[in-house]
């Protein structure tokens, strides 16, 4: 599995917006999120979460963004066999 592509848009004292792109059967790797953040879909599609307690699929809907509170942990992976998905995640520092 590859890793999916983050690209830091902005990185100040107060706020970090990354672009993530994923190819297909990407991955971000298993990680914790250090602060609150928001996703905003650039694409519709799905994701896979591997999460602490289980995992579940996903869909985000392009525009349609969500909320979320620091410590979430998580690998977050693209299910598809054809489709990129990317998403702009803005943490609020």
């Amino acid at each position: 599995m590859g890793a999916a592509t983050p690209t830091v848009l902005i990185d100040n004292d107060r706020v970090r917006v990354t672009e993530w792109r994923f190819k297909p059967g990407e991955a971000t790797g298993w990680h914790r999120h250090e602060y609150d953040y928001v996703v905003v879909p650039v694409t519709t599609g799905h994701l896979h979460l591997v999460e602490p307690d289980g995992e579940r699929t996903v869909q985000i809907v392009h525009g349609s963004p969500y909320y979320r509170d620091e410590g979430v942990e998580h690998d977050v992976i693209n299910p598809s066999d054809t489709d990129d998905v990317v998403f702009v995640e803005v943490e609020v520092k």
